[in-house]
């Protein structure tokens, strides 16, 4: 069973029941394709790969680190698995003050390595190394697209799970992998797709927005071309499913998606999420899954 390699903000595991109650009932029989445009971290991608055989599968991101990520996971996962581990060896044994310098060394390779445009194993070894090591497991770059989160203070981080990166290896095999906008994946959806948006999350305040994982944000005139490309999507015949923040978490008359996805099916779930935005702060709070069937 393969896993997400990566902590993401936002990550699905913790409502990942509430998702698959809004699978379509005909997954691995008669919808034998599915496409995530707003892959992420993947645990619903793998919670499909996991438990249905799928003919066709497309995920994309606009992150291209990551989307780079996955493409060393499925071409050259020895490789990449033997330079994390490397990573693991210098890092775990390593004091406080080491740890530190090492974290901080390969942060600054790694975003040399960004901005030369770098496509190696290495590239991909940083990614989940910093990821692993840093604060939180954000991932969040400057107006210069350069990754700035400060390292973590995990006693026992797992940077290497071998077994878990060969499981992945294996379920990307015949998955289509892209750099590219969610509307690129038109081409690939049609009647028989199951496709589920997850994208960056509309902030509940001015001060709790989490959306700086690439240099554009992500505003609500971005939430209402995606509604838009949704609507599109369903109305081809495809089964939709989208997730994002509930307004009236904070504003009980913001009733921004409601009126967005009014001809859409709305269920209102419960999240354990940061509720502030130096992520310290906890709690239940509402999200909100968004269905066309």
């Amino acid at each position: 069973m393969a896993k997400p390699f990566v902590k993401w903000a936002g990550g699905k595991a913790q409502i990942l029941n509430n998702i698959r109650s809004q699978y379509p009932r005909g997954i691995g029989q008669t919808i034998k394709k599915y496409a995530e445009p707003f892959v992420g971290g993947g645990a619903v991608l793998f919670d499909v790969l996991n438990h249905f055989e799928m003919d066709e599968v497309y995920i994309s991101d606009i992150n291209r680190e990551l989307i780079h990520t996955y493409n060393s996971i499925k071409n050259d996962v020895d490789s990449l698995i033997t330079t994390l581990q490397l990573m693991e060896n210098n890092y775990l044994p390593a004091s406080s003050e080491q740890r530190k310098v090492f974290f901080y060394a390969n942060r600054e390779k790694y975003n040399t390595l960004i901005k030369r445009g770098d496509a190696s194993v290495e590239l991909a070894a940083l990614f989940i190394f910093l990821n692993r090591t840093c604060f939180n497991g954000l991932y969040r770059v400057n107006s210069k697209g350069g990754y700035n989160v400060p390292q973590g203070s995990y006693k026992n981080p797992c940077i290497c799970d071998a077994q878990n990166l060969r499981a992945i290896a294996s379920k990307l095999k015949n998955v289509t992998i892209a750099h590219a906008e969610y509307q690129q994946s038109r081409n690939f959806i049609d009647n028989n797709t199951f496709v589920y948006f997850d994208p960056p999350y509309r902030p509940l305040t001015t001060t709790a927005n989490f959306n700086a994982y690439a240099q554009d944000g992500f505003d609500d005139n971005a939430q209402a071309a995606l509604a838009r490309f949704i609507t599109e999507m369903s109305e081809r015949g495809a089964h939709v499913v989208a997730s994002n923040s509930d307004p009236t978490n904070a504003d009980e008359n913001d009733t921004f998606f409601d009126e967005l996805y009014a001809q859409h099916k709305i269920i209102r779930i419960e999240a354990s999420r940061a509720i502030n935005a130096n992520g310290n702060g906890r709690g239940k709070i509402r999200e909100i899954l968004i269905a066309n069937k």
